[in-house]
């Protein structure tokens, strides 16, 4: 016999319209009992405040009332002086004169139909006013009623309710009775100590402050030794320790809370472990443990709860003073809150580098990126600076990913206009590979464990449970190794490019003239290696267009360049593209370099000049590069010491790279043509017909490093013999000669070397007796030197070393 059907049916649909109306029915009917029962409370306390006053009324005794005399009064008077008053008893009379007295039946409202003694027999069972009055602690708040979904049954539909718990309430009152107590002690407190320091005179404030502050010291310090001696059981000083942050004081306030912000930093550095606390899930709470292992889960959680109101008190110093927030008790003036906020930033940007693995990370990195943009300048400064160390150290990329999401939404929301260092910060990754799509063999997962079929195929019963049991084995080993993987380091380096680059695009599609394009092109220079092959042709395109437009400066020039070839020298060797514009660019803009402010701008130079020629030396045409060596010794005669090492640094490498270039050398010219040095078209201007004859101008110069390198480019750079190199020079690349011989610090590199008694130099004329002797000094060094550089454009080499038709001698 097959089983009873079910009498309970599943609700249609139009059935789950009508319970959908029922709960707008019960929204609305719960709205409309919390309106009728307000309007009700206000009715109760008007119709007591009215019964009060009508009671009130009632006390005061009205005055009787008084008749004029009417004609014929006399006669009654003389009449009941007439009568025989000794004819009444004693007893009878004095009842008739207290009746008189009340009179109560000469000023009742005759009207009325209410019994003479109704009013006094009412007022015999009334309590007086005062207890009339509503008392607010006998009064208790109605209870609030929700209606739940109604139920059909055969009577029909019945309505359900049910009290609105109500758990908050009943504590409520105890606790605003204990805050209004502290408020009115500390208020008192307060009074008391402006009076009492009012009444001191200055050193004695001074004192007393001295006092204070050396008691609250001794205390954080106690407080935070014994946290450090046994971390699992000092949770209570913890906390104590980080409610000294509501110092009250107002003589000491402001700096008690920046030794306690700095002091708990430095504790929940050294106490914080090295791993990421979680919070514990149902089952792990209700399982028993061993008591050190209840101890230890007791002490993550005071820890993580700590760390978290620490981290909210620090969020709301700098909100204060964000929004110019005045406290109510005005303990701290609104004009120290910007210490506080500054010593507050300090703390969370210390946390931050320092504890990049522990919980509240990301919210940290919320806190710290917008102040990275901050009008303050010391805040800004300060964010950037550890945002900076924070990306250096970081080799996982969890850190950076975050960062980078940060900065991406700041720029984004501010539409473009941050402070360049925010962009500059980027350029502190560590990311120097990525993942590169691939194809679909080696994208395709390896065979590392046996499937289910092979096993029961080709293992036992038994060996199944073995391997299982040991694959499990190698999981959790994995797990308590902690070490990340290649492959998600690569993806996390991956994911944070794409951000940087789609940064960087942006601003370049939206804000070209936005003062963010210098960073915006110096971080493509420095990631266009690692860009993909599908926006070579877009990028190389917008970057000619920038140098075309002539928006830029110089620097940002050099950085297009720069970001175009190493584009080219990545992944952009397999494409056939030929960036003559840009050598173009480059050749004519090396002129504009001099010993004044570009001369920081060199070390971009000899990088572009490295991946242009040296590392593209197959498709550099000859021409080119006797172009460029011309140029670049051209421009070793105007420019500062360290700057020509590094050119003449740069012509060796050419000399090195095309060893045709020992053309230059000789004075016989090959082909024809005239050399053309004020055309800017590298291939065209004849650089064969010319020689270096800057090289034995250079020969004289000041500096002994570049004296040295002309020596040797004339003797034709060779790599050994007596007109080679040393190993200190040889072996150093352009750039770094640059940064090793800089002149920024104002100091001569090598020292200068005390000389000999100076010499007499006599200037003599070509053909006649000299005019006059002088003493060879720096000025008149300084004057030859200045005269090199006007003739630096003449296209014969100096024969006997002359200027101005005249020959030094005996200057060594």
């Amino acid at each position: 016999m097959a089983p009873p059907r079910s009498k309970k049916r599943k609700p249609s649909f139009r059935r789950l319209l009508k319970t959908s109306g029922a709960k707008l029915e019960n929204k609305r009917r719960n709205r409309q009992f919390k309106q009728q029962s307000t309007a009700k409370k206000h009715r109760k306390e008007q119709r007591k405040l009215r019964h009060a006053l009508k009671d009130a009324s009632a006390r005061v005794p009205a005055p009787l009332e008084r008749y004029g005399k009417r004609p014929g009064d006399e006669d009654e008077e003389e009449f009941e002086e007439s009568l025989p008053v000794d004819m009444l008893e004693e007893d009878d009379l004095e009842e008739m004169r207290a009746l008189a007295q009340k009179a109560s039946f000469l000023t009742r409202n005759l009207s009325s139909c209410e019994p003479v003694h109704a009013r006094k027999r009412k007022s015999d069972g009334t309590v007086e006013t005062y207890e009339k009055t509503p008392r607010k602690m006998q009064a208790e708040p109605e209870k609030e009623i929700i209606h739940l979904l109604p139920i059909k049954d055969k009577t029909g539909i019945i309505r359900q309710t049910m009290e609105k718990p109500g758990a908050e309430s009943s504590t409520r009152p105890g606790r605003d009775a204990s805050l209004c107590v502290a408020i009115a002690v500390g208020s008192v407190c307060f009074e008391q100590d402006i009076e009492m320091m009012s009444s001191l005179s200055p050193e004695e404030q001074q004192q007393l402050r001295g006092q204070k502050l050396q008691e609250r010291k001794l205390r954080i310090a106690g407080l935070a030794s014994a946290i450090l001696a046994d971390p699992v059981s000092s949770m209570k000083k913890l906390k104590e320790l980080r409610s000294i942050l509501m110092e009250t004081d107002p003589s000491v306030a402001v700096t008690v809370r920046k030794l306690v912000m700095i002091s708990l930093m430095e504790v929940f550095k050294d106490i914080v472990p090295s791993y990421r606390i979680r919070p514990l899930t149902e089952e792990e709470k209700a399982t028993k443990v061993k008591k050190e292992t209840q101890q230890l889960r007791e002490f993550e959680e005071g820890l993580v709860s700590q760390y978290k109101f620490y981290l909210e008190n620090l969020e709301q110093t700098v909100k204060d003073w964000k929004q110019k927030k005045r406290k109510k008790s005005e303990t701290v003036a609104l004009q120290a809150y910007k210490g506080l906020a500054e010593v507050a930033v300090r703390c969370l940007c210390e946390l931050m580098v320092a504890l990049p693995h522990f919980n509240f990370h990301n919210n940290i990195l919320v806190l710290v990126g917008p102040l990275m943009d901050d009008p303050c300048s010391v805040v800004s400064d300060m964010c950037c600076d550890y945002v900076k160390k924070l990306l250096k150290q970081d080799k996982m990329g969890q850190a950076s990913l975050g960062m980078v999401k940060v900065i991406s939404g700041l720029v984004k929301n501010r539409n473009y206009v941050v402070r360049p260092e925010v962009l500059k910060c980027l350029l502190c990754l560590r990311i120097k590979e990525v993942e590169v799509k691939k194809d679909s063999e080696d994208v395709a997962p390896k065979k590392k464990f046996m499937t289910f079929k092979e096993k029961k195929k080709n293992l036992s019963r038994m060996q199944r449970k073995w391997k299982k049991a040991e694959e499990k084995l190698e999981k959790e080993l994995l797990e308590a190794e902690a070490s990340e993987s290649k492959e998600k380091k690569l993806k996390l380096h991956t994911e944070t490019l794409n951000i940087v680059f789609l940064i960087y695009f942006r601003i370049l599609k939206k804000a070209q003239k936005s003062a963010l394009l210098p960073a915006v092109l110096e971080g493509l220079a420095k990631f266009a290696h690692l860009i993909n092959l599908e926006f070579f042709d877009d990028l190389l395109n917008v970057l000619h267009n920038l140098i075309e437009s002539e928006d830029l400066t110089y620097r940002e020039s050099l950085h297009c360049i720069q970001t175009s070839f190493s584009v080219l020298s990545g992944q952009g060797d397999v494409l056939n593209i030929d960036p003559l514009k840009f050598y173009t660019h480059l050749y004519k803009m090396l002129l504009q370099l001099h010993a004044g402010v570009p001369n920081d701008d060199m070390g971009i130079v000899l990088q572009c000049l490295d991946v242009m020629l040296a590392k593209r030396r197959k498709q550099v045409s000859l021409q080119r590069a006797l172009a460029f060596l011309k140029r670049l010794s051209t421009l070793a005669l105007h420019v500062l010491p360290d700057s020509a090492v590094g050119l003449l640094a740069s012509c060796r490498t050419l000399m090195h790279t095309f060893p045709r270039c020992d053309t230059l050398l000789d004075n016989e010219a090959q082909g024809s043509g005239v050399y053309l040095p004020e055309l800017d078209e590298p291939e065209y201007c004849n650089p064969q017909n010319t020689a270096l004859w800057e090289l034995h101008t250079v020969l004289r110069h000041y500096h002994p490093v570049v004296r040295t390198f002309a020596a040797h480019l004339i003797a034709g750079a060779p790599s050994e013999g007596s007109g080679a190199l040393g190993m200190e020079l040889s072996r150093r690349l352009p750039v770094d000669l640059f940064q090793d011989y800089s002149t920024k610090d104002m100091m001569f590199n090598p020292p200068v070397v005390t000389l000999a008694p100076k010499k007499k130099v006599v200037l003599k004329s070509c053909n006649t007796s000299p005019p006059r002797s002088f003493q060879w000094t720096r000025r008149t060094r300084l004057s030859v030197l200045h005269g090199c550089l006007l003739s630096s454009w003449c296209s014969g080499p100096l024969h006997q070393s002359t200027v101005f038709g005249h020959r030094l001698e005996g200057a060594d």
